[in-house]
């Protein structure tokens, strides 16, 4: 059940992500679930410990944890951005 959650959870931190990005044009349902599943690894690895809590992918459902997965996801899609910047999308 954890596992469901889980995908619902990282799809919504996605397109949250992806609207403050303005990305959303851009990426569908699945893209989303991808960048908020991976922008809360990313946001464990570089912003746990300078808050001190965990993400969603541990099993931590607390505001602090959603918050660093979402800005973890929103780094995901500034960094690939700033990648795919200058070429024809």
């Amino acid at each position: 059940m954890n596992f469901i959650i889980w995908i619902v959870i990282g799809g919504i931190i996605g397109w949250l992500a992806s609207l403050v990005m303005k990305t959303d044009a851009q990426q569908g349902m699945f893209l989303n679930v991808i960048v908020g599943i991976v922008g809360a690894l990313l946001g464990g690895w570089l912003l746990s410990p300078l808050f001190g809590t965990g993400t969603i992918n541990s099993d931590d459902f607390s505001p602090m944890s959603l918050l660093v997965s979402f800005l973890g996801a929103v780094i995901l899609l500034a960094i690939v951005n700033l990648v795919f910047r200058g070429r024809a999308r």
